[in-house]
């Protein structure tokens, strides 16, 4: 059994600023050590699972967080940014058994996170078929296209609850729950033993259906902070304005619309 992981950081128990999020700031020293254990914990239990192999698309900021040493031997790391569409689940094809998401968070327009966003900061509503929508809406549309079941994430109380809405049957740890500028965290060990056993429990389990529902069409909007983003967005092929601060794209394609944010969202 092959397990693709996507990690990110705004997700990992305890964070609750941005300076814990940049690899510029010394508090990332701190959280790329969690982040790291959080993957680490979700990688044991997939093997306890029956996993012979990982991939880990470090998939925050830089691409360049995980401490590598730290890794078990049957892992392998993608780390930085092809240019690819699939961005966060760059590495993912067809051979995989299934997807994990570890650190995620909530999508820009929500209050349960105080580094709740959707991909940056320039973005201030992400809207898939009229729904407002996170990284992980994208993310398990983008493995389903491979055939890959989503079947574990851990990160916020938000997140949790929409990855549960979004797929059937997928398992989930919540971290940390946020209000203001506030976050209330179960410990980082509590966290890495709930990672730990989930994913083992779900890959033990049995974990084909657990799939987003597919549409016919599929139309993205970009609420942007401000509008000259939406004015640079709207030069793209096939890009229309939405009002004053935000460009619509659709496609029958998934794959074309994944295409269209790699340029949409810069």
């Amino acid at each position: 059994m092959k397990v693709f992981i996507s990690a990110d950081i705004e997700g990992t128990a305890g964070i609750a600023h941005w300076n814990e999020a940049d690899r510029t700031h010394p508090d990332w020293a701190e959280f790329r050590a969690l982040m790291t254990a959080e993957v680490v914990a979700a990688c044991e239990g997939a093997r306890a699972a029956g996993a012979t192999e990982v991939v880990i698309k470090d998939a925050h900021d830089s691409g360049r967080n995980l401490i590598l040493d730290r890794l078990p031997d049957y892992a392998r790391i993608v780390r930085g940014w092809s240019g690819h569409p699939d961005e966060m689940m760059f590495g993912i094809d067809e051979t995989f058994a299934a997807a994990l998401y570890t650190g995620y968070h909530s999508k820009a327009g929500t209050e349960v996170n105080p580094l709740a966003h959707t991909s940056n900061l320039r973005i201030s509503r992400l809207l898939l078929n009229g729904e407002v929508a996170s990284e992980f809406t994208f993310n398990a549309l983008c493995a389903a296209g491979y055939g890959v079941p989503s079947v574990f994430l851990s990160g916020d109380v938000g997140m949790c609850a929409e990855a549960q809405a979004m797929v059937p049957g997928l398992a989930a740890v919540e971290t940390l729950d946020g209000r203001g500028k506030a976050s209330t965290s179960i410990s980082p060990a509590w966290s890495r033993r709930l990672i730990r056993e989930g994913v083992a429990a779900a890959l033990s389990g049995d974990f084909a259906q657990a799939l987003p529902a597919k549409a016919d069409h599929y139309e993205v909007v970009i609420e942007f902070a401000t509008p000259t983003e939406a004015y640079r967005a709207g030069w793209y092929p096939g890009a229309k304005a939405h009002g004053p601060r935000a460009v619509a794209f659709e496609h029958r394609d998934f794959s074309e619309i994944l295409r269209a944010l790699l340029f949409l969202k810069v």
